[in-house]
């Protein structure tokens, strides 16, 4: 059984900077914000303190206003008349997203399946193989990197360029949910089927149930995100 995440706590609703990471610091607010909001720690309609974040973050405005500014170009946040920046992520969107990523996967899946080179199908058999060890062992965080990997690895083999770079605005998930759902073993153990069926589509070269499978899946744990962020129950 999935579970709802605690978005009472305004004080855990930022992760710290990560001086490791070698992007800007207007780039890593923009990540950490980003996932913030799609990882439900802001309701709908809330107003964004821009002061308050540079403090949690220990940065000065000026990230945290061009951070803002490129959120309002995806539709996350909005700015309003005498009101400031406001939150427009809502379970509206988050389905939306969803939608949109799964059509988008769908047709990458559709694709791989036609491109596939024998190299690139024993990679994805590898992957599976270690997602099934890791399945029975429970390990979330081996878990969400290998599902990183098996979805970039079904990328690479459609050599889908554009179709690729318009899903990374279709991202809903951040690890504390992917946690969630994993330590749920009837989850993993959906999940585990699912990708061994996206994987022998491809493997097979059957574009068709390669295309379905991934739509499928892409679906299913869209609704599993919707239960846990904003507690919904019947399905997209």
């Amino acid at each position: 059984m999935v579970q709802q995440l605690n978005q009472t706590d305004p004080g855990g609703r930022i992760a710290k900077l990560d001086p490791s990471v070698q992007i800007t610091v207007r780039d890593h607010v923009h990540r950490i914000l980003r996932a913030a909001i799609i990882g439900g720690k802001f309701a709908p309609d809330e107003k964004i303190n821009e002061r308050q974040l540079a403090e949690q973050f220990g940065v000065s405005t000026t990230p945290i206003k061009e951070a803002l500014r490129q959120l309002e170009s995806e539709g996350l946040v909005q700015t309003l008349p005498r009101r400031g920046v406001i939150i427009r992520f809502n379970m509206g969107w988050a389905e939306e997203m969803i939608l949109a990523r799964a059509a988008l996967e769908s047709m990458i899946g559709h694709l791989a399946a036609k491109r596939v080179s024998d190299d690139a199908c024993q990679a994805l058999q590898a992957t599976v193989r270690l997602m099934e060890t890791a399945t029975i062992s429970g390990n979330a965080d081996e878990l969400i990197a290998l599902n990183e990997t098996f979805h970039e690895q079904i990328h690479r083999a459609s050599r889908c360029e554009y179709l690729a770079r318009l899903i990374e605005r279709q991202q809903f998930y951040d690890a504390s949910i992917r946690r969630v759902i994993h330590s749920d073993p009837a989850e993993r153990q959906r999940a585990l089927g699912e990708h061994r069926a996206i994987a022998e589509a491809i493997v097979e070269r059957n574009p068709d149930r390669a295309e379905r499978s991934m739509r499928d899946h892409v679906v299913r744990s869209g609704d599993i995100y919707l239960a846990i962020v904003f507690g919904k129950k019947e399905d997209i």
